[in-house]
């Protein structure tokens, strides 16, 4: 084993420990619009990781160019929808914790 393939394994179970984490900030975060910030950073980090350690594991040209790629089209992806996710539930009415001081979204509908 050398000392690529230790950075491989340390990144990839970092990625899973993100992973972990996100999950149960999912059962324990407050409302829904903190979950889902949890669950979008958790999956960006956790998924950066994991292809991390997968190029350090099996490292080629043509793995960086795919890898890279599928990097690239999953934080694009995952950016877009928890912003449309987060948008549904707030034009629906989903309401934010009571912790929550100011709502942006709020002031900008009242102004135009």
């Amino acid at each position: 084993m050398n000392a690529l393939d230790v950075a491989g394994i340390v990144c990839m179970t970092a990625g899973a420990l993100v992973f972990l984490v996100g999950s149960i900030g999912l059962l324990r975060l407050q409302d829904f619009y903190a979950r889902l910030s949890g669950v979008s950073i958790a999956g960006a980090l956790g998924t950066a990781l994991l292809l991390l350690g997968l190029l350090l594991h099996y490292p080629t040209v043509d793995n960086a160019i795919k890898i890279g790629l599928a990097l690239l089209i999953q934080l694009a992806t995952a950016a877009v929808g928890g912003n449309a996710i987060a948008r549904a539930g707030y034009l629906v009415g989903v309401k934010p914790t009571e912790k929550t001081q100011f709502d942006d979204l709020a002031a900008t509908e009242k102004d135009g």
